[in-house]
């Protein structure tokens, strides 16, 4: 039975017998803890790593025990697990962040250890420390461990030190500006100025040349004082075109240490990934055993115990690879991992925090197939990859298969919130080959239907389908090489103008579409009572405005034109309901396709295979008047939050003269910081906002006075 189980997490065609042999070994050792069961674990975070967590936790029959802040109340995480502790505010420092409130809860569900997933205290010395008192087991590392790592400039010490190649740099204590520049002279420019504490891509600038790093090197310790309470920085040779290779590490408490393959991260916006695939494409045998022994000899070096990652950066060209950082938890992709592994590595943590050896030896691990993870953002791509928030108001997924995951800790109705990363779900996908799984990834994301926020999955699609991507030819700085053809401009068709009249009036005459005599044209707006039973549908797309003609023929045909042009083309087609979905089958001139449709409150989503399409309807004449007469309200300049957050700071009152380009607040959303500028000079007339308060997309926030005006 409890091979099945694990088997239900990666089909049995790519779990090697090795895995099968382990799990029936294994299983009744691995929720052992000092020769007593470990029957309760509280999970410290939220959204899908916490479902993630809970999910095998449940396959091994350990109780759950989530927390949750005012905001998540209702979250999926909360509904998934056995009990459930409120711990304070929708803010994470106030919540997730909030160690006490964290170990109270364990205490007073006597739970035995806490997981605590990525993020949150995942790396938190302090946190893993507490534990440790309070005879709680973190499942992770050793504090030691954690402090070594989390540390930039020891940790690249401590790997130079084992014999692993570290990038050229300075990782020295003397930051005076003096000596900061007289280093960087001695590793060259360019050069990349990091924060010692730094992550997630803050704390970091690049100086392409000397009159550019004081500049650089200021920004940089600001912002690793803000996001770190550190403003230390060290120096590293800027590698042009890197790849992002790292490398799944685990190791046990009996001083085993095992790696389980590489995976490249490198296709990033912001330095923060955004698609990932193991193994890496291009990787010959020999780097793959170099890389993997490398990130061994890493691990054991801090006497590492428990889940990790040895990132290292890889020469575009030569594959020369360096030491970059070791993250000291379970990562947001280790499903790739799983995935060309046949592992479940939330059940190795728990063995492993059980004091149990490794489930396996490295000679056992074996690599079978390629796999990809899309992580699916609330974010605009086109908007500088903008992140949002909003409730999502339609959601479709993939179906799960032997080859399909979808990691989510999100329903249809649950609101992306802006406290939180706006990360909605992973979509995790695997093939024999590299090529199978991309075709795998294109057609699955397909599938992936949202409605209520900007999200990337077409970007992601657009990606996956770029010749450069398929070919493996990827680098950190793939997105900026590849811009324009990655965010081409599109232009509707008149086939999905067409199948969106057609959808239209079918979905209007759904309930009655088993009646013949039914006529839709005689019952809607538009009908023209003449012969031809003609009606007009407008629709805009990207601001333009296009209208498509209908003549009913009979039930489900029909002629339509698009913008009184062209000739009259046949159309017919029928609406399916398939659970969440109303799925279009259309006929247009003897061709046949599908989509997906969503109408939602004047906008109707057409998905379709190769993208989604957006078409708004406009309202009636006498709104648009009303909508004109309240927009003329907001002066030209006037600042306006493009997303939804938190305002954090006002620099400006009512009465103050601006410059064009001053900052006028910053707002926080999504763990960033956002500062709104003024876009003109001029004059403040009113703040309509206060520090601390919550704000809706395209609220307006300051009334401005144009300079010719003032």
């Amino acid at each position: 039975m409890y091979t099945l189980l694990l088997r239900s997490v990666w089909p049995v065609h790519k779990t090697p017998w090795h895995i099968t042999s382990w799990i029936d070994r294994e299983f009744s050792l691995s929720t052992v803890h000092n020769g007593k069961r470990l029957g309760k674990i509280l999970i410290a975070n939220r959204g899908e790593i916490a479902c993630r967590i809970a999910r095998t936790a449940r396959k091994l029959g350990v109780k759950t025990v989530a927390v949750y802040s005012d905001a998540d109340q209702e979250a999926m995480h909360v509904r998934l697990a056995d009990e459930a502790y409120n711990i304070g505010p929708a803010a994470s420092t106030e919540s997730y962040l909030k160690q006490d409130s964290i170990i109270e809860a364990a205490k007073k569900s006597k739970s035995q250890a806490i997981h605590p997933g990525y993020g949150f205290l995942s790396e938190n010395t302090e946190f893993a420390e507490l534990c440790q008192s309070e005879g709680i087991t973190f499942i992770g590392p050793p504090a030691s461990a954690i402090r070594d790592m989390g540390i930039k400039n020891t940790s690249k010490a401590i790997m130079a030190a084992a014999g692993v190649p570290v990038v050229p740099g300075y990782h020295g204590e003397d930051q005076s500006n003096d000596r900061l520049m007289a280093e960087a002279r001695l590793v060259g420019f360019p050069l990349m100025i990091k924060a010692v504490r730094g992550g997630g891509g803050k704390g970091m600038r690049i100086a392409f040349e000397e009159g550019d790093f004081f500049t650089a090197l200021e920004a940089a310790r600001t912002e690793s004082a803000k996001s770190f309470g550190d403003s230390a920085v060290l120096l590293e040779k800027y590698v042009s075109e890197p790849r992002h290779v790292e490398v799944q590490v685990f190791a046990d408490q009996h001083g085993n240490a095992v790696h389980l393959f590489e995976r490249d991260c490198s296709v990033q916006r912001r330095h923060q990934k955004i698609i990932e695939e193991a193994p890496a494409p291009g990787i010959s045998p020999e780097l793959r055993s170099e890389l993997g022994a490398a990130a061994v000899r890493a691990a054991k070096a801090v006497k590492y115990v428990g889940a990790g990652t040895v990132e290292f950066i890889l020469d575009r060209y030569t594959h020369s690879f360096h030491f970059m950082e070791m993250n000291t938890r379970l990562q947001v992709e280790h499903p790739v991992t799983e995935a060309i592994t046949g592992t479940d590595l939330v059940e190795w943590q728990l063995t492993v925090a059980a004091g149990e050896k490794l489930p396996l030896t490295q000679e056992e691990i074996k690599l079978a197939g390629h796999a990809f993870e899309a992580r699916i953002y609330a974010e605009d791509p086109n908007n500088g990859f903008l992140p949002g928030a909003g409730p999502l108001l339609h959601l479709t997924t993939p179906e799960m298969s032997a080859d399909v995951r979808v990691e989510t800790g999100v329903r249809q109705g649950d609101q992306v919130s802006v406290h939180y990363d706006p990360m909605i779900a992973k979509l995790v996908v695997w093939g024999k080959d590299r090529s199978e799984a991309i075709g795998k990834l294109g057609a699955k994301l397909a599938e992936y239907n949202i409605v209520g926020v900007e999200t990337n999955v077409q970007f992601i699609m657009d990606l996956a389908s770029h010749p450069k991507f398929a070919s493996g030819d990827v680098h950190t700085g793939f997105i900026e090489e590849n811009h324009a053809t990655l965010f081409p401009k599109i232009e509707i068709t008149n086939e999905i103008l067409t199948q969106g009249a057609l959808a239209m009036i079918l979905e209007e005459s759904l309930p009655s579409l088993n009646d013949a005599s039914f006529t839709p044209f005689a019952t809607n707006v538009g009908l023209r009572l003449n012969h031809a039973l003609e009606r007009k549908f407008q629709f805009l797309f990207k601001d333009k405005e296009f209208v498509v003609n209908a003549r009913y023929l009979r039930p489900g045909v029909f002629n339509m034109r698009t913008n009184d042009t062209g000739p009259w083309r046949n159309v017919s087609g029928s609406l399916i309901r398939r659970n969440n979905v109303l799925e279009l089958l259309s006929e247009i001139d003897g061709v046949i396709t599908r989509a997906r449709i969503v109408n939602n409150n004047g906008e109707l989503y057409l998905f379709t295979n190769e993208r989604k399409w957006q078409l708004t309807i406009p309202p009636p004449k006498f709104v648009t008047a009303v909508s004109s007469i309240s927009g003329q309200q907001r002066a030209v300049g006037s600042a306006m939050s493009p997303m939804p957050g938190v305002v954090d700071k006002i620099f400006v009152q009512r009465g103050d003269i601006v410059k064009k380009g001053d900052p006028l607040l910053v707002i926080v959303a999504m763990k960033m910081e956002h500062a709104i500028k003024a876009a003109c000079d001029g004059l403040v007339e009113e703040v309509l906002c206060t520090a601390g308060e919550n704000v809706a997309k395209n609220k307006l926030l300051v009334r401005m006075k144009e300079e010719e005006s003032v």
